[in-house]
């Protein structure tokens, strides 16, 4: 067996305990595990602080002195250690609440020690808890390097007395085996890349020399660990070409062309052209399609949808959208149904919503093939709902949906359909490559033609009457408004008073009958909030005052004005989606952001990036910036990013670097056949890759 697979538990100063609680804290259960357990910062073990010199922070530090004396303090339960730590300067407190029987006895009175800890201050004094304490002597027979480790840990852990000197020398003790770190990429990139060898960065990384080792230790490790993820990314998209075979869409036949030449109601952009011919090359290529299709909100995904359906339906296949809520279904069926409107195009609507009798139509046209097009929410993953022959499954805002439920769509037909996955929201460039590695993508960066873009201003509270005047001004122009309440699910009835007493002072402000208002949140029925929708949709009110729900799925023309309340409480993405609401006619429009005057750095940030642009992928890599790739993407999103030394955001330049080299590599040689790529292969092997077809759902 592989010595680096070795059980943790083996090596000197773990055992069975520590073993469990080293799994359970940190996931460490392999002496490869540990080794790839890297350091997130350093500390100088040569450099001493003063105590009267210490910064009135809670950093961390390191001190020479001598412990003068120990004493117990009572508290309510039980009691505490204080130890006098001083040097020549000064003094300070070292502080034990638990585990002091030991400690106290093997403490020596007025002998040197080196102490390092997190600093307390309190009334002036400092005081360091539960500080690592070697003796002066011990601590100069024990430095292995200038540079010392500090590692992610755990409370439970530091409870344990599993502390970093614990973690520094378990790693020392490993390093000391000399175990075999085996090279793991090619010769030809090392010199390339100018990369020192796996060993040597190992050791470096955990123990540096100097700055300069410890960079170039960082680079070649980040390197390979952005190499391999993208690897694995692109050869999965490679596999799927080459294993998963699509159905041949050759024709663009009489449907397409009669919608193209007599239906369709504007002029398509230049970026609109490039995606569609993007789309019908994978369509005919005898390969099914997995491509990911990017466009800000407003900029025409839904005519590039839906010419792609038409090339299935040429083709005698059928086609189905599907979209994460009801609102959102709905609007692309109306949206759909508009555009087919005069043609021979069958569409029809699912949804949680359908009745009985409108399922049974639907079910029974969809197996004979009469029904062409299908839109819907989740309901179309059910079991019962089948196609006679599903050609494209077209997912919007896919990143709401989880892989299970995508896969339930690949079993509509024998053959998997082509997919193709679109989103409003932009995705940065260096996320889209982690996280989409593997799908192709398109990416309509144009807005249509006659689209003004959209004024969006920052006012403060105070100015709400000069807020409400220009909503009155625009109202007399005939635009419609919305003003739209943030909606955070900790607080629901916060949300709901916040929405009511903004309802009755805009009420007041803009009485009956010389102004209407709809309101719309997340706590009435259905029928009543369809029924809000319509009256606005329909310009029977002016002003709609909602929560959050109107984010998707509204589409009205003449409304001008987006006012967002308390604007400082919402995402960039959210604000940008929301904003994404209006300038959707030929009016100039604004966006309104309304904040309390306290604002932290982030709100600022946000605010001004939203003032700023509206350009959908610069607020993204803000966005991206503030709230790192986790979060931004969601949980189910981000095991991909579980990266152990590189970062996506701070070193995306070197993953540009690591991917392009990939895609190289594959082009060239992608079954890793040449002598120069067995070290790919060997490594790729140990990664333990997925190679079941259902590993190829995006």
């Amino acid at each position: 067996m592989d010595v680096m697979h070795t059980a943790i538990e083996y090596l000197k100063g773990v055992g069975p305990e520590r073993s469990r609680l080293l799994k359970e804290e940190l996931n460490i259960q392999t002496y490869q595990d540990l080794l790839h357990f890297f350091p997130n910062r350093y500390i100088d073990r040569s450099k001493f602080y003063p105590i009267n010199q210490l910064p009135n922070t809670s950093a961390e530090f390191q001190i020479k002195g001598i412990v003068t004396s120990i004493d117990f303090i009572k508290q309510k339960r039980g009691k505490r250690m204080v130890a006098n730590f001083q040097d020549e300067t000064g003094n300070m407190q070292l502080v034990w609440f638990r585990g002091y029987q030991w400690i106290k006895e093997g403490l020596k009175i007025n002998q040197p020690y080196v102490i390092f800890g997190r600093i307390n201050w309190f009334n002036g004094q400092a005081s360091m808890p539960h500080p690592e304490m070697e003796l002066e002597s011990v601590f100069k027979q024990g430095l292995k390097a200038v540079f010392y480790p500090i590692y992610r840990s755990t409370e439970k852990l530091i409870n344990k007395g599993v502390s970093q000197r614990v973690v520094q020398k378990l790693v020392a003790n490993l390093l000391e085996k000399e175990p075999d770190l085996s090279e793991t990429l090619p010769p030809y990139l090392l010199n390339h890349f100018k990369l020192i060898s796996k060993k040597e960065a190992l050791h470096q990384v955990h123990y540096p020399d100097n700055q300069n080792t410890l960079a170039r230790a960082q680079a070649r490790l980040k390197f390979e660990e952005f190499f391999y993820m993208q690897l694995q990314l692109i050869l999965k998209n490679h596999q799927r070409k080459q294993k998963i075979k699509g159905h041949s869409f050759a024709e663009v036949g009489p449907v397409f062309k009669d919608f193209f030449k007599n239906y369709l109601p504007f002029t398509l952009t230049g970026a609109q052209k490039r995606v569609i011919k993007e789309i019908r090359t994978d369509l005919g290529s005898g390969r099914q399609m997995n491509r990911l299709l990017q466009g800000d909100v407003g900029s025409g995904k839904t005519i590039v949808a839906l010419l792609s359906m038409l090339i299935a339906i040429d083709n005698d296949f059928q086609a189905s959208l599907v979209a994460p809520t009801e609102i959102l279904a709905q609007q692309h069926f109306q949206s759909l149904s508009t555009l087919l409107k005069g043609t021979d195009v069958q569409c029809a609507l699912l949804t949680g919503s359908s009745t009985k009798k409108e399922r049974i139509v639907i079910h029974e046209e969809l197996e004979k093939g009469s029904l062409a097009i299908l839109i819907g929410t989740h309901a179309i993953f059910e079991e019962k709902v089948q196609f006679k022959n599903l050609g494209l499954a077209i997912i919007d805002e896919q990143h709401r949906f989880g892989v299970a439920q995508r896969s339930k769509l690949w079993h509509k037909n024998i053959i998997p359909p082509h997919v193709l996955v679109m989103t409003a929201t932009p995705i940065p460039r260096t996320l889209a490559m982690s996280i989409y590695g593997d799908l192709d993508s398109s990416v309509i960066d144009s807005l249509p033609p006659g689209r003004k873009p959209i004024k969006t201003l920052h006012r403060f509270d105070n100015n709400r009457l000069n807020v409400f005047a220009f909503i009155k001004e625009q109202i007399k122009l005939g635009r419609q408004v919305y003003i739209v309440y943030p909606l955070i699910q900790e607080s629901e009835t916060l949300d709901y008073k916040d929405l009511m007493d903004g309802y009755q002072s805009i009420s007041r402000d803009f009485p009956k009958p010389k102004y209407q208002i709809s309101i719309v949140h997340g706590k009435m029925k259905s029928d009543d909030k369809a029924y809000e929708m319509e009256r606005f949709v329909k310009g029977k009110t002016q002003i709609m005052i909602a929560t959050t729900v109107i984010e998707v799925g509204v589409n009205v023309s003449n409304a001008s004005v987006m006012v967002i309340e308390s604007a400082e409480r919402f995402g960039l993405s959210q604000l940008h989606q929301l904003r994404g609401r209006v300038g959707r006619g030929s009016d100039q429009s604004y966006c309104i952001l309304m904040s309390g005057s306290k604002l932290s750095e982030e709100g600022k940030t946000r605010l001004q990036t939203m003032v700023k642009t509206n350009d959908g992928f610069e607020i993204a890599e803000v966005d991206l910036r503030l709230r790192g790739p986790g979060n931004l993407m969601g949980t189910q999103q981000s095991g991909v990013l579980e990266l152990k030394i590189a970062d996506v955001i701070k070193d995306s330049s070197l993953l540009k670097v690591a991917r392009d080299t990939a895609q190289q590599i594959i082009k060239k040689d992608p079954d890793f056949t040449g002598q120069e790529h067995q070290v790919i292969k060997r490594t790729l092997s140990s990664l333990k890759i997925d190679s079941n077809i259902w590993n190829f759902i995006s």
